[in-house]
């Protein structure tokens, strides 16, 4: 069960960071401080202000291309998710739902821009496959297609 947590409480942080520097990030910001201020002892006020030091501390990492400071913010809030649910089995339940309302904007934010590409000035002689992922790639074997390849 621990790992399990732990894996929760990543994932949250790492989708926390990921909005710390998004336009959404206000909407994301609610959101935790709701989910912090409703356990245990922390006010919104104190659960706002480590936020808002979380993200001015990640905007000077990116600034001074500071890869450990970065890593430090992700482990400071990793290590307030885990506590987070240890301390309240039903957090998690909690998490995942702030988790599925995050992952929109993060994937949105990462989505990649159109790439348009021409083949010209020659004569190819096989397949030609630009792209950022593939997840399944057949080339060669005839089968009943002929001699092409499926991409």
């Amino acid at each position: 069960m621990e790992a399990e947590l732990v894996a929760l409480a990543t994932a949250g942080a790492t989708a926390l960071v990921q909005q710390m520097a998004t336009d959404g990030w206000s909407a994301a910001r609610d959101r935790v401080t709701a989910f912090f201020a409703g356990r245990g002892t922390a006010t919104p006020e104190s659960v706002e202000e480590a936020l808002d030091t979380g993200r001015a501390e990640l905007a000077a990492a990116r600034r001074d291309d500071d890869e450990q400071l970065r890593a430090d913010v992700h482990a400071e809030w990793r290590a307030r998710l885990r506590r987070a649910l240890v301390a309240d089995p039903t957090a998690a339940a909690e998490l995942r739902s702030l988790l599925d309302e995050l992952a929109p904007a993060t994937s949105e934010s990462r989505q990649a821009p159109a790439v348009h590409n021409t083949i010209s000035g020659g004569v190819v002689h096989g397949a030609v496959v630009q792209t950022g992922s593939v997840g399944r790639v057949d080339l060669g074997g005839g089968g009943s297609r002929g001699g092409g390849g499926n991409v």
